[in-house]
């Protein structure tokens, strides 16, 4: 078998069933795609369906195939959390032992006081919150006193929160860049996020220039490894924000799944080596944290209609990996990321099809089965099933 790129697709938050230790999360019963596809009345995604996705897992509406395209597990998260960054970490062979620091209460006064120091402005909030509620609940006041918005959430997550015409975006990114640098030792939370608004008299909404200013992994990844033995590693979505620009050798900063998919297409279609590693948010950002159940429907069933163009313009020297990072049941009372297995979807035109990869240990294995596919010098976690799929 003879592979000169890797397209990975992170479907962010399209978890497949609660892991063994969901327990200690909270997570019990959580089953993004099983629990969405029964709710919904079924899901139609006729593309996945081929590949082998309703092998995996029971999905109304998503059948087992006799005969799937791509060879299909799931792998179970090594990480402790259930994070965005450390989902994506262990992708690329980072396993998480630490778990980053939780703010079930909000964040410590004398940390609160700092920061209001280095901005020279007070905050609003310091509670746990979801997005959309606490600019409703706090934006008027935001408005008027022209103070930023402060929250987190279950996950490790320190979120700022501001109107675009009260604090502009260049001015709410630098706030988030003071916070990064403070959140550091005993308070380095996983990820400072930007979260912009627009909106008035309480009717306010969030605007797609978020921003994520992630700690940067603790050792080398994959693509570290990649782009310093020569390869293109091109990152789409926000890939660079997750791994803090480290071992990307170009990114774009697309917005939404269908700009995403555009632009990955593009690229599918040139003729570089390397990897393309791609972060689809819509499915988490705009409605696993939102519990909006059509939403999601709908937007696994645009990215399924979208899918058959990313498979057509493959290389035979292409290899196509699609996985998740964590969960986000939409239907489930809480609105937070959940403790989840993750689909593991391979296919290549150069590639078995059909063969079962079970139950991974660990979202690395991908890390090590590229590592192993693109004949890079190095090691990392987890395990390569390149021997499984390879040779037809």
């Amino acid at each position: 078998m003879f592979i000169n790129r890797v397209i990975l697709i992170v479907l962010d938050s399209v978890g497949i069933g609660e892991l063994p230790d969901a327990n200690l999360y909270n997570d019990q019963g959580s089953d993004t795609l099983g629990n969405l596809a029964k709710a919904a009345g079924g899901l139609n995604l006729p593309h996945l369906k081929e590949l082998g996705l309703g092998n995996i897992h029971k999905i109304s509406g998503v059948e087992e195939v006799i005969s799937p395209l791509a060879c299909y597990g799931k792998m179970q998260e090594a990480s402790c959390g259930k994070d965005t960054a450390a989902g994506h970490w262990e992708i690329a062979g980072i396993i998480t032992k630490k778990p980053f620091p939780l703010y079930p209460q909000g964040f410590p006064e004398d940390l609160i006081i700092n920061f209001e120091k280095k901005i020279g402005l007070k905050v609003l909030g310091n509670i746990p919150s979801s997005g959309t509620k606490i600019i409703q609940d706090l934006g008027e006041e935001h408005l008027k006193t022209g103070c930023p918005i402060v929250y987190t959430s279950a996950d490790s997550v320190f979120q700022i929160a501001a109107h675009e015409e009260t604090i502009p975006l260049i001015k709410l990114y630098e706030i988030c860049e003071i916070a990064r640098n403070l959140l550091i030792d005993e308070h380095a939370v996983c990820r400072v996020i930007a979260r912009p608004f627009l909106g008035k008299g309480k009717n306010f909404y969030r605007t797609a220039n978020r921003k994520d200013f992630s700690l940067s992994p603790p050792s080398d990844t994959l693509l570290d490894l990649a782009s310093s033995q020569g390869m293109k590693v091109i990152g789409v979505g926000k890939i660079e924000d997750i791994f803090a620009g480290r071992g990307i050798t170009k990114s774009y900063h697309t917005k939404a799944n269908l700009e995403t998919l555009e632009q990955t297409l593009k690229l599918i279609r040139e003729k570089e080596k390397g990897i393309v590693f791609i972060n689809l948010v819509d499915f988490d950002m705009l409605y696993g944290h939102r519990n909006d159940i059509l939403g999601y429907a709908k937007c696994l069933e645009e990215f399924d209609n979208f899918l058959p163009k990313v498979l057509e313009a493959l290389k035979l020297d292409d290899l196509l990996i699609i996985t998740a990072d964590h969960g986000c049941d939409p239907t489930t009372l809480s609105t937070d990321h959940s403790r989840e297995y993750v689909p593991l979807l391979v296919y290549g035109k150069g590639i078995k099809t059909g063969v079962y990869l079970g139950i991974r240990e660990t979202f690395a294995d991908i890390a090590s089965t590229v590592l192993e596919v693109l004949n890079l010098k190095g090691s990392l976690g987890g395990k390569s099933f390149l021997k499984e799929i390879e040779g037809i």
